[in-house]
Parts: structure tokens; sequence; C-alpha cells
């Protein structure tokens, strides 16, 4: 259900409905609350106060998601030194609830675990490297020598890198990537 705000807009026009004596922004604000039900107004009173997600869309500001533009750029990435989770996606159904939930973990783990996103036909050479047939699909790239042995510079225009790649078996939620990185040990908030 999409939630109802009451919010009490104030009027500077009279509405036809209201006496010309009664005052026209308490006029607007009983027509608001009178059209919706108990129900509502308390689910919407629940929403607004409520620590846990209720499944209200949450307002996670910018999205912490970087898009892959290229190798370089991902290579760069891992010389962070921080894990970066990728998903790699293809437009359909299933990915447009896997983005939802990346923007929240995203937002979550900023700015202690990267996440990327993948769009596999835009970048099919990356992809295929992966040898998976089924999309979308999550993995989690790491190297934590990575940060301070950036290896022997061979040829500026060459990059070499290595990184342990771990496939994603969790829940697909903020959760499961939580448990995900306490079991692998990857810091991923200041608490930890």
């Amino acid at each position: 259900w999409p939630a109802q705000q009451f919010v009490c807009s104030s009027a500077t026009a009279e509405t036809p409905s209201v006496p010309s004596h009664a005052s026209p922004t308490r006029a607007v604000c009983a027509s608001e609350m009178a059209g919706a039900s108990f129900f509502d107004r308390m689910v919407s009173q629940l929403r607004s106060t409520s620590k846990y997600y209720t499944g209200y869309p949450k307002d996670l500001g910018p999205s912490r998601i970087i898009p892959f533009t290229s190798e370089r750029q991902f290579v760069q990435l891992l010389h962070e030194g921080r894990p970066v989770v990728v998903a790699f996606t293809i437009k359909c159904t299933y990915t447009q609830h896997l983005d939802k939930v990346l923007e929240e973990a995203a937002a979550t783990f900023y700015p202690h675990i990267k996440f990327v996103r993948v769009e596999c036909p835009k970048y099919p050479g990356f992809c295929l490297t992966r040898q998976k047939t089924e999309y979308p699909f999550l993995e989690v790239f790491y190297n934590p020598e990575q940060a301070a042995n950036p290896g022997k510079i061979v040829d500026p225009s060459i990059t070499k890198y290595s990184a342990k790649v771990l496939p994603f078996n969790y829940d697909q939620s903020v959760y499961g990537f939580r448990e995900y990185f306490k079991k692998y040990g990857f810091k991923y908030s200041e608490a930890n």
C-alpha cells in the first residue's frame, strides 16, 4: 500500500465546500484525514515511527553502487584494498529486485565495502571470463595485500592484479551480506 502522509497544507483560497467563516487550512486538513480509514492512519503512523523495516521505501540518499565502466576502473577499486561486491546483471525482473537490495546494502556498508554493478550486455568480455551461465549473480573480490603491494610495473599501460574471488551464496539481503562479511572476516563498519 502506498503510504499516505497526512500533512496539513495551508490553503490561500477558500474552497466551495468550506463556509466563509471557517479556516481554509483547517478544512483542508479535515478533508484529507476524513478520506482515510482508521487503519490507513494507524499504518502511516507506524511507518513513520518504526525503527524496523516495514516494506516502505527508505530514503537511502545518493546511490552508492559504482557502475562498471572499464577493467582499469575495477582494478583501481581493488587496489584500495577493500572488498568489492560485484553484481553481474542482465535486464530481467529479478535484477530489479536485486537492484533494490544492492542499493540498501551499499548505503549500509559504505565506505568499508564497495558495490559494483556490471551490465553484462554492455561488457560481455568481462562477464564471460566469470564462466557463468545464469544471471544475475554476485561475487566478492578481495585482496588485502593488493593495497600495500601493487606489484612490479613492467609497462605503465598494463596493470596486473590478483584477487580472491568468493561466490556469494547467502540470502540476498542486508542481513545476508552482514552474515557473509562476518564469516569471511571483512570489516564492514567502524564497530567490528
